[in-house]
């Protein structure tokens, strides 16, 4: 085992899930919240870090600003309390509680926004406050995951080397599109190795990446209400969506037995599932990235009922029959 001083040292990315047992779902779930970020937004968010580092925008004194429906704000929240540096997370009123109070604890100022922009949704209201900041006072430095090409160069240089070395015959991977950092980064990768996979991009319904109409979206993570700055389509083969119950029905079904990942996850399994009932399952060797694990998503996904209020007749709030949904 490693013998680490910086927490962002750490990160075991090398685990799978086999989902044929759990699911009957013939795909294998890369597990990527096994650090102490707890999710897979530790890569990008030291990539970019050690980027401004070396050219000189990041210096003692700075101040990181962010914005983040969570997961890339706790990420920053521990490499800023370990380098030394302030940071403040402008989030919005869909974060976790969990993960804005996990934020606070590692000494980060959390700015939420509770009033969406008219034309681009809660992101453009975020943006246009770090905006604001940042003009208002010179030690702000943002890093800006929508933008930043750090974003997807730390996939590029880890995440999809990771699948190609443990799946070498792999034939279509899975990957959740937020930011769409993770999407291009292994997206080009394995075209830039020639490597005959098949890039499945997986969203949410209501978010306005590939073109789609915005709409309500209540997990955080996937999906934008503003169009990515970071994304090529021409990488992509195929788009698949997922309506939010169907990402609560996956969520509840493997935590029936015994894997609890985060809302993310879900929708992204969800999609995988959506996807290989449409292409033949038979003889495939497919990947599906899971960017965290659930303990951050116990007020909100895993909680019955949600976000209606508990009921029993909800069939969300029965583990068997979100099972059933996938066989």
């Amino acid at each position: 085992m490693p013998v680490i001083s910086d927490p962002s040292e750490f990160n075991e990315s090398d685990l799978y899930v086999d989902l044929r047992a759990a699911l009957e779902l013939p795909l294998f779930l890369k597990c990527e919240g096994f650090n102490f970020a707890g999710s897979i937004k530790l890569k990008a968010a030291r990539e970019m870090v050690n980027a401004a580092e070396r050219d000189g925008t990041l210096r003692p004194g700075s101040v990181l600003v962010e914005s983040s429906s969570g997961n890339l704000g706790v990420a920053l929240s521990m490499i800023a309390a370990s380098r030394g540096y302030g940071f403040l997370c402008v989030t919005d009123s869909r974060c976790n509680q969990a993960s804005i109070r996990l934020m606070e604890s590692l000494g980060t100022r959390v700015h939420v926004v509770r009033e969406p922009d008219l034309h681009d949704g809660y992101l453009g209201a975020r943006l246009a406050y770090v905006r604001m900041l940042c003009a208002s006072d010179e030690r702000y430095v943002w890093l800006n995951q929508y933008s930043n090409q750090g974003n997807w160069r730390a996939h590029y240089r880890s995440t999809a080397p990771e699948i190609a070395r443990r799946f070498p015959d792999l034939d279509v991977l899975f990957v959740g599109a937020g930011t769409t950092g993770t999407l291009m980064g292994c997206a080009r990768w394995f075209w830039q190795w020639r490597r005959p996979v098949r890039i499945v991009a997986v969203d949410s319904v209501g978010s306005v990446t590939f073109g789609g109409p915005p709409g309500v979206r209540l997990i955080p993570g996937l999906g934008t209400s503003v169009p990515s700055q970071l994304l090529d389509k021409s990488y992509i083969d195929d788009v698949v969506l997922v309506e939010e119950p169907d990402t609560l029905q996956v969520c509840r079904g493997l935590a029936a037995r015994g894997f609890l990942f985060g809302g993310s996850t879900g929708t992204v399994v969800s999609g995988a599932h959506q996807w290989l009932s449409a292409h033949g399952r038979r003889g495939l060797t497919a990947v599906a990235i899971a960017p965290d694990l659930g303990e951050r998503y116990l007020d909100t996904v895993y909680r019955a009922g949600w976000p209606h209020g508990p009921s029993d007749t909800d069939p969300m709030h029965h583990p068997t029959e979100a099972m059933a949904h996938l066989a």
